[in-house]
């Protein structure tokens, strides 16, 4: 088979028809990319196109409320300050540092109404025109698979507008409030991309995150994920296969109780399978490889052993790729661990596993 783009091996990946190798796509943290740059990989590329990984670009619009982002206090190591979403956050200033949540404005039902009419006032600069504007020529001429990326669920509610244990009480005892959270982020989400389509911009696919697991278990009952969010990634499902768009949705965590209805959504796409989680590739593929297409599943834990992640990539590549329907990635994200050296034979390993005959 002649060698094919970013957006034909990716989108025949989702359809999990014939390509020429597996995909690779993933994403690395700010540090890692810094490590690799100062040991050696030229400055002058990019990362995916160094090591010949397959892009995919991400346009993301802005549904926040726009709550007013305001500076509390500043060290030489960390600002805690105000977000856009209403937290409070300790931000650190290291690279690849996660920022502490203090304190949820919106945590509660009472304050919601303030959060929902903010969120639902639109602003131009909501959608990054310029940035489109700038790139998307680039993209088309090279071969990218282009996605939208929505905004919306109970990952993205929780972590960054009510606080996890608000909106898990919540989901019980107020599910008319947790519903309607996910019904006006998705709607906004929505509005915004659609307006992007409106202009004359054209995507491959639309991808949203929403991790629904922790280690060993989801966050909540597959009755609850039924009941109250099922009926939102099906809208975004159903809204992307409408105007002739692939899906993918992003969980990290333990999900494999949720699976059967995630799957009754009809999205094509999991990701990040993730190992360290309790997820199995291979259980995985097994049950549901004829109807789902998967992302990831390399535990990022043992990307800087070569000796082990060598193993555990000729141990899932094959398997996985057969019959099509894989991207190799890692279980999240490649950490600052791994250095040049590794990844540049994880790439040539990867490589060399997934091409088909």
């Amino acid at each position: 088979m002649v060698k094919l783009t970013d957006r034909e091996r990716m989108l025949r990946t989702y359809r999990r028809q014939e390509i020429d190798r597996v995909p690779m796509n993933d994403s690395a943290w700010a540090g890692t990319k810094r490590r690799w740059y100062n040991e050696g990989m030229p400055k002058d590329v990019s990362w995916e196109d160094y090591f010949d990984f397959d892009k995919r670009i991400e346009v993301l619009p802005d549904n926040s409320p726009r709550f007013e982002r305001k500076v509390l206090e500043e060290t030489d190591r960390y600002v805690i300050e105000t977000t856009k979403w209403g937290g409070t956050q300790k931000a650190f200033k290291e690279l690849d540092s996660t920022p502490d949540v203090l304190d949820f404005y919106y945590g509660s039902s009472d304050r919601w109404e303030e959060a929902k009419a903010a969120m639902t006032t639109y602003h131009e600069d909501r959608i990054p025109w310029k940035y489109l504007e700038e790139n998307y020529p680039k993209w088309k001429s090279e071969g990218r698979f282009i996605q939208l990326t929505l905004w919306f669920g109970f990952d993205v509610a929780h972590s960054r507008m009510t606080g996890t244990e608000n909106m898990l009480v919540g989901m019980y005892d107020e599910p008319e409030w947790v519903t309607d959270i996910f019904d006006t982020y998705l709607n906004t989400s929505l509005d915004l991309c659609q307006r992007i389509l409106d202009a004359g911009y054209e995507f491959d696919g639309v991808k949203w995150y929403d991790d629904m697991g922790y280690k060993g278990s989801p966050f909540f009952s597959p009755t609850a994920y039924r009941e109250l969010l099922k009926p939102y990634h099906k809208k975004a499902v159903d809204w992307a296969h409408e105007r002739g768009l692939v899906t993918e949705l992003h969980s990290c965590g333990f999900i494999e109780p949720l699976l059967d209805d995630v799957l009754d959504t009809g999205v094509e796409m999991l990701n990040p399978l993730e190992v360290k989680a309790g997820m199995d590739p291979f259980k995985l593929k097994n049950k549901y490889g004829n109807k789902l297409a998967f992302h990831g599943g390399i535990n990022a834990q043992l990307w800087d052993d070569i000796e082990l992640v060598k193993a555990e990539m000729e141990r899932i590549i094959p398997a996985m790729k057969e019959g099509g329907g894989y991207v190799f990635a890692s279980d999240h994200s490649i950490p600052n661990s791994v250095s040049f050296k590794n990844m540049t034979e994880i790439a040539r390993l990867a490589h060399e596993l997934g091409k088909y005959n």
